[in-house]
């Protein structure tokens, strides 16, 4: 493992820290971890997400790593880790574009015709339109092939009718990525396949989803004789399911190597130095020290494992498995160190972020938690492929793998 950057990296580094400087403004050191957790719908919010990523793309760093015919840069992996490294340091707007950027738009550039790229790609570069990804169902979450929206074929559209939720962004997507069910008479992964959507068809109904922590980021979708061009289904018919592992690897690697501003670590020794236990700062609690000592090892363990996956993109090598194993641990982690960051304040924990040490940011972290905990996969699905395609552990059995869908028992049955 090879912790320094190449020389070419170094330069690459300097060139983009320098671009910056001359474009954003540096980002508060001490800014607190849980000030990323922002709403992004607010028109200003959108607005300068949408400024940014148009000025992103005119100077070359908006997706990096695309072909430069599709606005890209033809850059290294490597090099868009290390944008990323840098960008962070910056105030940027909210991820608005994470999901077209980090999801939609690789799907098709691997999945798509000369056409579908040309329509779609330069306009999600550019920032012109807004992406989201529709596949969760309230009945196939995590297996995701038990989805049951169907499609029926009509001349040169299809008809699609049913219910997609927890999908982030979909009030203001212009764009979606959508798997359906065309064939229930063949086994569940035969009878997929996928389209881009247009949000602003006629048919389609968003409702808000009003989460824990009272954001609205996340929707529940309604198709009611929704009709799709032919020309918008990505991949043959049947071949959903191989085009949506693409996203879904895409999705797995963007959560799982994503980070944050600020130290969370540091940030509860802060607040372990403000606090009292006792009349004396709660930082000179020995078992304080050791539930922060504790979560700083498990940081530092997310630290050093991820960069397996720099060091593999660095030498033009596949990563590994350790996006996996960093979102497993890391989203548990940052729902532990929330509630520990409550505790801590004692009676002070409940009350909201006006009045909460913090600024409730650690009530913020906590109450956000258990949305990532199920997005990009549940830790039970992580747990499973881990142990299968890591360790290489017998598969659990599976029994509605070979039967025809419209067998396969169900709830509703």
């Amino acid at each position: 493992m090879d912790f320094n950057d190449t020389p070419e990296e170094a330069a690459f580094r300097a060139e983009a820290r320098a671009w910056l400087e001359a474009n954003a403004e540096l980002r508060d050191p001490d800014e607190r971890y849980a000030g990323i957790l922002q709403e992004t719908e607010r028109p200003e919010k959108l607005k300068w997400a949408q400024e940014w990523q148009k000025k992103k793309a005119d100077a070359g760093w908006a997706c990096i790593t695309w072909p430069v015919e599709y606005g890209g840069r033809g850059a290294s992996s490597i090099q868009s880790v290390i944008w990323g490294q840098e960008e962070a340091k910056f105030k940027t707007p909210p991820p608005v574009f994470s999901i077209g950027i980090g999801m939609c738009g690789p799907t098709i550039l691997t999945h798509g015709t000369d056409e579908q790229k040309a329509r779609w790609i330069p306009k999600l570069v550019s920032g012109e339109e807004i992406w989201c990804q529709l596949f969760s169902e309230p009945n196939a979450g995590s297996d995701l092939a038990g989805l049951r929206m169907t499609a029926v074929r009509d001349g040169d559209d299809w008809v699609v009718n049913g219910q997609k939720i927890w999908t982030t962004g979909a009030q203001f997507c212009d764009w979606g990525i959508l798997v359906t069910r065309h064939d229930a008479n063949v086994p569940k992964h035969a009878g997929l396949t996928y389209f881009v959507v247009d949000m602003h068809s006629p048919g389609i109904e968003v409702r808000k989803i009003t989460q824990i922590n009272k954001a609205t980021a996340f929707n529940e979708v309604f198709y009611s004789d929704v009709r799709i061009p032919d020309a918008n289904r990505i991949g043959a018919v049947g071949d959903g399911w191989r085009v949506a592992i693409t996203t879904l690897m895409n999705e797995r690697a963007s959560i799982g190597g994503g980070g944050g501003a600020g130290d969370p670590v540091a940030e509860l020794i802060g607040l372990a130095q403000e606090i009292e236990i006792d009349g004396r700062p709660a930082l000179e609690d020995a078992s304080v020290r050791q539930r922060i000592a504790d979560f700083y090892i498990k940081r530092k363990g997310i630290q050093y494992t991820s960069y397996r996956t720099l060091t593999a993109l660095s030498q033009g090598k596949i990563p590994g498995p350790e996006a996996s194993m960093g979102k497993l641990v890391g989203a548990k982690l940052m729902q532990e160190m929330g509630s520990f960051g409550m505790d801590l304040a004692g009676v002070a924990g409940s009350l909201n972020k006006k009045s909460a040490p913090g600024d409730g940011s650690w009530q913020a972290q906590f109450l956000a938690a258990p949305g990532l905990r199920i997005a990009g996969g549940t830790d039970e699905i992580l747990r499973n492929i881990i142990a299968e395609r890591v360790l290489r552990l017998p598969p659990e059995t599976r029994l509605d793998k070979e039967v025809a869908f419209r067998d396969v028992p169900s709830g509703s049955a």
